[in-house]
Formats: C-alpha cells, structure tokens, sequence
C-alpha cells in the first residue's frame, strides 16, 4: 500500500523562511508565529496520513454508486467527512460572521495541501463547498449570506458549481439551461449540466448548487448569463428544510480518476433558483469561484507528485536492482538499491526540486490573495490575477509529469494497481483538463493578463526579478548558481513578451506560442522561488540554524532546479520564435 507522510518541516520553511508570514502587514498574520502554524500544520498532517490516506485506494476501488437518486460514497469517507467538520478544518479562512475561524487563506492553502496529497478526491467536497460559499460571500445578498453560508462553513451543507453542458464547456455562451422569472423573485431553472464534481452524496444535509443559466429575453451569447444559487431541499425561512426541490442526478461520470468523487449529471426541471448579484452578470461571480478554484487546482497537481515522489523514494531506497558503476554499495547483498544509479537520481530530483518550487509558488499565490482581500492592495490583485493561469496551467502539467516519473521508479511494478501508482497519475490527469483546460489557461494568460491594465502586471513582474536580482549580486555563494541562471530565463520571458508585442498584428504568432509562454513563466517563476528559498536557507545556516542537513539539502536541491529545469526556457523560446506558420500550415482535411 502507498505512503503518505505530509512534509510539515517543508511547509514550515515556506510559511517562515521563504515568507515570513508573521512580520507582514496583513491583518491576522502577527498570529502566524511558528507555533501556531506548526500546530495547525501537524495536525492537518495527522488527519491526512491517518484518517484521509488510507480511504485513497478505498475510494478509488469503491467508486460511488448512485441508488435510488442518491449516491452513496466509499466506505469510511461519512466518518471522515465527519470528522474534518468537527475539527473545523472546513471553517479555517471563512467569515466569523458566519462561523468561520477567520485564519488567512495562506493558512488555509497549508492546512490543504496534505488532505490533497492524502485523498485528493475526498477533499474535492469540501473544496467546492469553500468555492461557492466564496461566491456567495462576495455577491450573494445579506439575506443569502445568512441563510446559506453557516451551513456552508461548517459544511453541513456542501455547494458546488454548475457550468458545463453536453454542447458547450469552455464556450460558455452557447449554454442551453434558461431561468424564468416566477413573479416573485425566483426562477424557474430547466436544464441539464455535466461533469459536476460533488453533485450528489450522502455526506451532508443538504447541497447548495451554484447554476449558470440564462434569463429568457437576456443578450446573446456570455453577456447573458446570470448565476443562482439552487438548493437540493428548499430552505425555509427558519433554517429547517423544505420540500426537495427540481433537481436529480441522471448519472454518475464514469471517469478515469478521482473514483471517490461523484462527478455527476444533473437534470435541472423547472428548479426553484435565486439569482446571485445582477441579472447577466454571472460570469462576475462565477469567477470569484473559478479564480479560487484554479490555485486550489494547481495544489492538487503538485500535491500528488509530492505523494507520488514520496512513494518513489522508498521504492528507490529498497529495490535492489544492478550495481554501482563506480563501485558496490551493497557489496552484502545480490545487488545495489535503485537510488545508486543515476537515471534514478535524476528522475528524483526533477519530482524533488519541482515540488518544492511549486509549494512555494503556490503558498506565494495565497499570500497575494490575503494581501490583496485583507489590505484592498490593487497591485497584488493585478499580480495574482496574471499568475492564476500559471499556477494552474504549468503546476498541473508538470504534476502529472512527475507523478507519471514516479511511476517509472518502480519499473513494471508501476504499471500495476496493487503497487498504487498509477492512482496518482490518474487522479492527477483531470488537473490539467478541469477548471478551464490548460490550453486555455495559456490563451487566458497571453490573450488578456498580459496587457491588464496596460501591461502594469507584467512588468511589475519583471522589476519584482531585475530587483531581486540586483539586491543580491554581492551574495557569491548567490550569484552563480541562482541569480545569473535566474537572469537568463527572465531574459528569455522578457524576448518572448516582445515577441508577441511586436507581431500584434498576427494574432496566431502569439496564441500558437502561448502555451511555451506559460511554461516558460512557470518556470522563472520556479527560479525565483528558489533563489529566494535558496537565500532563505543560507541565511539560517549563517545564523546558526541546528537543522544544517534540511538547509543544504534545499541548497542543493535549488541548484539542481536551476541547473537543469529552468533553462527550458531556451527551448520555449525557440519555438515562440517561429510563429504561426508551421502550425497551422495544414488544412483542416489534411490532419
């Protein structure tokens, strides 16, 4: 059976050294000392390797099973929901007002990177459930607020969200599902949507479904859509359940991961909706979601390489397979293990040294987000929002990459279910397809959050690198392994941005060389997190820290990243620099 140990003294490094949670001018972070956080961090720790882990392979050999319009989940996940409610683990960076625990999201963003690792599609339920009541928190009214969000936090009710049709995924404008007003201020909701993670299950009282539909007489197309909130049972106006409302699963998604999730297809006949914000203005809203959801997507693609990476190691450690080429290591035994060998070496340390980039880039990401909420901070909200499809989009592929790298450790044993890699790589695919596919995440990143506000963003971008850089060229033990490798790559970005500035005219020059853009950002982005962990490390080794070997070994694995990965973007480069032409060179009936 798999391993899952959550890697806290990581986490800590990140939150403390790399961030310094606790001396920045965010409301709520003075609270975030060292042992507040590790306490948290141990905990959520503990519940994953103990409680949520071994329900994985449960989950994913169980499935859900849909009887008599209800779906029962896996064997254990109740329990478990249960007691992740009555820790308060779903409560952590929601509103006190509704009973929330009011922590910030970067500490939310810790406490779920190991329930993810553990049992990535159990904690997909209360993962939607924190996207809508996000969006009811930002654009539901004070009486929606009250009477749907303390239910949500403490997810005695769950939420999910409702986009996707059989016709139309991304293209949002072609949905079919119409509302029409009833006279008093509902709407009567008739449709169909699919792939609706969460849809249905056993595991709270009620769910709260977050529609996309379209007002009868609105404009065409994406301007005519609204958002509303529609409950499985009605709620009344003292809390207590109603009648069950039009809502019914038609099936469960036969999928080829994330089994312990109902993924499901909801029919919509004439349900009692609530429309959320302003008519048309959905898309608003649902963003506030999606936005949200896509960090938490991009934590899933590096939290199951991390499990997967894990697994490996030990694999690596005890396989005994061929000897040393420059000498016996286990001149006892009949062979040397895996980890002497160097292919084997290398294969660790891409998964080792991308997990721990992305770990930082991601927490990062939360911390923008709380700077940008908690403080009103434009500038951080300009940042978060051009590295989102970053996030998403590279974290995802290259979790998948290394999770299926893993794999490859064990050899011909990977291929087989009862050594429990290959759940890691297919639980890990849909990351890259789901919260918008990452091809669009890289349009999304070319076509619009470069030129926001005038290409502000970017460019803050860049001087937020030039800066660190020119901060630390008098650091020799810095420069050479980080800062000038560092250097090159941004130069590279900075080549491709001009690239596409100066071929605006030839839109295709940019939109075929987006998705080498989003790689190539991903992975300065990588550099710079680990030029700064790298920093991070030296100075606590300089200041005496008594862990010296967890200093080194992030030392060394910084410079593996800098060495070997990040000059990808040379490559990406190369093929931005060729345009359009080659690709799109066939017709259409030639493919």
């Amino acid at each position: 059976m798999p391993i899952y140990n959550a890697p806290t003294k990581d986490i800590q490094f990140v939150l403390h050294d790399l961030l310094k949670v606790s001396e920045q001018d965010i409301a709520g972070f003075d609270d975030l000392d060292r042992d507040f956080t590790s306490a948290v961090v141990e905990e959520a720790g503990r519940i994953a390797s103990e409680v949520l882990h071994p329900l994985n392979v449960v989950g994913d050999t169980e499935g859900c099973v849909l009887e008599n319009g209800v779906v029962r989940t896996p064997t254990g996940f109740k329990d478990a929901f249960e007691q992740m409610k009555e820790g308060g683990w779903t409560a952590m960076d929601c509103d006190p007002e509704y009973g929330g625990q009011g922590l910030p999201y970067v500490m939310h963003t810790a406490a779920q990177e190991p329930f993810v690792s553990a049992n990535m599609a159990f904690n997909m339920y209360q993962g939607l459930t924190h996207g809508a009541y996000s969006a009811i928190h930002a654009h539901g009214s004070d009486e929606q607020k009250q009477k749907y969000l303390p239910k949500m936090v403490s997810c005695e009710w769950t939420g999910t969200m409702n986009l996707t049709e059989p016709h139309c995924g991304t293209d949002l404008g072609l949905m079919r599902t119409k509302a029409v007003p009833n006279g008093d201020g509902s709407y009567k909701i008739s449709g169909q949507k699919i792939f609706i993670s969460a849809g249905e299950h056993d595991m709270a009282e009620n769910i709260i479904h977050l529609v996309l539909a379209k007002i009868e007489g609105g404009p065409k197309g994406i301007k005519g859509v609204s958002l509303f909130i529609v409950p499985k049972f009605m709620v009344n106006d003292d809390g207590s359940l109603g009648q069950r409302n039009g809502v019914s699963v038609g099936s469960i998604e036969e999928k080829m991961g994330i089994h312990g999730n109902s993924t499901c297809v909801m029919n919509y006949d004439e349900a009692t909706g609530f429309l959320i914000g302003e008519e048309h203005k959905g898309m608003r809203a649902m963003f506030t979601m999606m936005n949200e959801a896509r960090l938490g997507v991009g934590l899933q693609g590096y939290a199951q390489a991390e499990s997967a990476y894990q697994n490996a190691v030990a694999y690596a450690n005890d396989r005994l397979q061929g000897r040393d080429v420059t000498g016996a290591k286990n001149p006892d035994g009949p062979a040397d293990p895996l980890i002497v060998h160097p292919d084997i070496r290398r294969n660790l340390m891409d998964q080792k040294s991308f997990v721990e980039g992305a770990r930082a880039f991601t927490y990062w990401g939360a911390y923008l987000i709380d700077r940008a909420h908690k403080n009103n901070d434009a500038d951080a909200d300009g940042l978060i929002s051009l590295m989102t499809p970053v996030i998403k989009g590279f974290l995802t592929d290259k979790g998948f990459e290394y999770a299926t790298a893993a794999q490859q450790v064990y050899g011909g044993h990977g291929y087989i279910e009862e050594w429990g890699m290959s759940q890691y790589a297919r639980d890990a695919r849909i990351a890259m397809i789901y919260e918008g596919a990452n091809g669009v995440q890289a349009l999304d990143l070319v076509g619009r959050k470069l030129a926001q506000d005038g290409g502000k963003h970017v460019m803050a971008f860049f001087e937020m690198v030039k800066s660190f850089i020119k901060d630390n060229e008098a650091n020799e033990a810095l420069k050479a392994d980080f800062l000038d490798p560092l250097k090159a790559a941004s130069k590279d970005l900075q080549a491709a941005g001009m690239y596409f500035m100066q071929n605006a005219t030839k839109p295709n020059n940019a939109l075929s060389g987006s998705y080498d853009f989003m790689h190539m950002m991903g992975h300065v982005c990588l550099g710079l997190m680990w030029a700064r962990m790298a920093k991070a490390a030296m100075e606590a080794l300089e200041n005496g820290a008594s862990d010296t070997e967890f200093y080194e070994t992030k030392i060394a694995t910084g410079r593996y990243y800098m060495a070997r990965q990040l000059p990808a973007t040379s490559m990406h480069l190369a093929r931005i620099n060729t345009g359009a032409d080659t690709v799109m060179a066939l017709d259409a009936a030639n493919f």
